[in-house]
């Protein structure tokens, strides 16, 4: 929950716009500001306070107890310009809070936490435990020493900038390792514990069992407790799972009847149909079984390295305009330790970049190439983003890479504006009412089967939007499919050609079927023909929804 305070008018309107806003995560607190921002400091998870920042300091200050645990806040000035991230940027989510207020109120944020401002990912910030000198070895990064990775497993972390060796280190590691001088330790879940008790065992006795069999082993990189389906609501094991702070996962018992075990036993078997319980769920989704079954009086359990899962992001870009590229987008791109593109999409988003990733580029053409090079990185456990123009599953890259990737990656898909839709809202609302997409570009597709659904769209009266339409190897499409539509649209039907759609050498047209000359065509350029009842009105290309038309292109009213 997010606390807003206020002190005057100014101020408590644009509380009531957060609030407004934000109904399910907000709560105003009204009375004198000083008791209002106890209450919120002690009640609530963030803090967003309408007030001077030196009037706050005063406030919180008293307040404040360990970065790890207090609440963000941010301050936003009186004529609501700023919205400064004054405590808890990282550990407190303040720096993103401030962002996402400056952006509801058309203000601009304002964060001095040094990692964030100048880029680099804050090592609490990588959503996996840290222990040992965080801000030794942040200044590191930034001051740009020396910093090495020592990782003794893989797993899919952002870019960060290090090097082979230096004087500051960061460990990731499982181990129950403690992070030496001038170190952080990062804590993958990489670990599954697979518990089995009987009915009554105790928690206390689980949870003895559970350190006990991960000794040497971090109690921070455990991911989940995992059992059989049969005790999933067994109060014991319900409770070490709460208390260790980890989801429990269940599988129902002829699933883990199926999975071969070192040490399988006629009890669990009589009991809940599978003769192991712990080794089997620890080993569900694969992994290293590091530590067999142990026993306790009432429980069993056993620990199991997980095989780390590599992330791929299929990030759309938009048509090019940075206004039109998803903050959804911004912050895979920020996630990735490797990058994958077409050259000149790298160079559009490169500055959107972490210092230290990985830029694999290529040209054009090399499309499955990219797309097995993106899911290879990603097998190899790292974080890949997969870049394309527009929407990333339209004429894109998603279809190649998920035809490569398989279920032992993560696959992320993002959206974006697709050059259809840019084209469409320069042009006016040429896609009021049902609409298709068609590529022309014969490269991959047969040309009969191109004709087949241009014919379709004709005789379905259906809005087309061409991709790929015209280039220097392949000039006689364009004009062969306009052709197909005019034997069922009359040739003062409305045609929007736009070029660069959203960048700065856009340009746009709007035509007719009859006048349409394809020389205006090329491959950076998006045509959309409009059905029977598309108009030109007011110089813009409009589709009715479906509703009856009523008057004339002349008297649209």
């Amino acid at each position: 929950m997010i606390g807003l305070i206020s002190a005057t008018a100014a101020g408590a309107a644009a509380r009531d716009r957060l609030a407004a806003a934000w109904p399910d995560r907000t709560r105003v607190y009204e009375g004198p500001v000083a008791d209002a921002v106890r209450a919120a400091f002690a009640e609530c998870e963030q803090l967003v306070c309408f007030l001077a920042t030196g009037a706050v300091v005063r406030l919180v200050a008293p307040l404040l107890g360990d970065k790890r645990t207090d609440p963000g806040v941010v301050c936003v000035d009186e004529g609501g310009r700023f919205a400064v991230s004054l405590v808890g940027g990282h550990g407190g989510g303040a720096n993103e809070l401030a962002g996402e207020v400056a952006e509801l109120l058309g203000a601009r944020p304002v964060v001095t936490t040094a990692t964030d401002a100048v880029g680099l990912p804050g090592l609490d910030t990588l959503g996996l435990p840290v222990e040992g000198d965080v801000a030794g070895v942040s200044r590191a990064l930034l001051d740009g020493e020396p910093v090495s990775l020592k990782a003794e497993l893989v797993w899919p972390l952002p870019a960060l900038k290090v090097a082979e060796e230096g004087v500051y280190t960061v460990r990731l590691s499982d181990r129950a390792v403690e992070a030496g001088e001038r170190e952080v330790v990062l804590r993958p879940p990489s670990l599954v514990v697979g518990v089995g008790a009987s009915k009554g065992a105790l928690a206390e006795e689980i949870l003895d069992l559970v350190h006990g069999s991960l000794e040497g082993l971090s109690v921070r990189s455990v991911a989940h407790l995992a059992t059989v389906d049969a005790k999933a609501e067994e109060p014991g094991i319900v409770e070490a799972a709460r208390r260790l702070g980890v989801p429990l996962v269940t599988y129902p018992a002829a699933e883990l009847a199926d999975i071969e075990v070192p040490n399988p036993s006629a009890h669990p078997l009589a009991a809940v149909g599978t003769p192991s319980v712990a080794e089997a769920s620890a080993l569900r989704d694969g992994g290293e079984l590091l530590v067999p079954k142990r026993k306790s009086a009432m429980a069993t359990c056993a620990v199991v390295r997980r095989p780390a899962r590599g992330r791929l992001a299929v990030v759309g870009l938009g048509p090019g305009a940075r206004d039109l590229l998803t903050p959804r987008a911004k912050a895979e791109l920020r996630r990735a330790s490797v990058l994958v593109g077409l050259d000149q999409y790298v160079d559009q988003i490169r500055d959107l970049l972490r210092p230290g990733t990985r830029v694999l580029e290529s040209g054009l053409g090399a499309e499955e190439e990219r797309a097995r090079t993106a899911v290879a990185e990603a097998r190899e456990g790292h974080a890949v983003a997969l870049i394309g123009s527009g929407d990333a599953g339209v004429y894109a890259m998603a279809s190649p890479a998920l035809a490569e990737a398989s279920d032992d990656i993560e696959v992320v898909g993002v959206p974006g504006v697709t050059a259809a839709l840019a084209a469409g809202a320069i042009l006016g609302a040429p896609l009021g009412h049902d609409h298709v997409s068609i590529s022309l570009s014969d490269l991959h597709t047969p040309w009969e089967v191109i004709e087949r659904r241009v014919r379709a769209a004709a005789e379905a009266d259906i809005v087309v939007t061409f991709y790929n339409p015209r280039s220097r190897g392949r000039d006689w499409q364009l004009p062969k499919a306009l052709a197909i539509l005019s034997e069922h649209r009359e040739p003062t039907t409305p045609v929007g050609i736009v070029r660069n759609a959203s960048r700065p050498d856009e340009s746009s047209r709007l035509t007719t079927l009859g006048a349409i000359n394809p020389a205006w065509v090329d491959m950076m350029t998006v045509v959309t023909v409009g059905n029977t009842a598309t108009r030109d009105i007011a110089g813009r290309m409009v589709t009715p929804r479906g509703y009856r038309w009523q008057g004339s292109q002349e008297d649209p009213k």
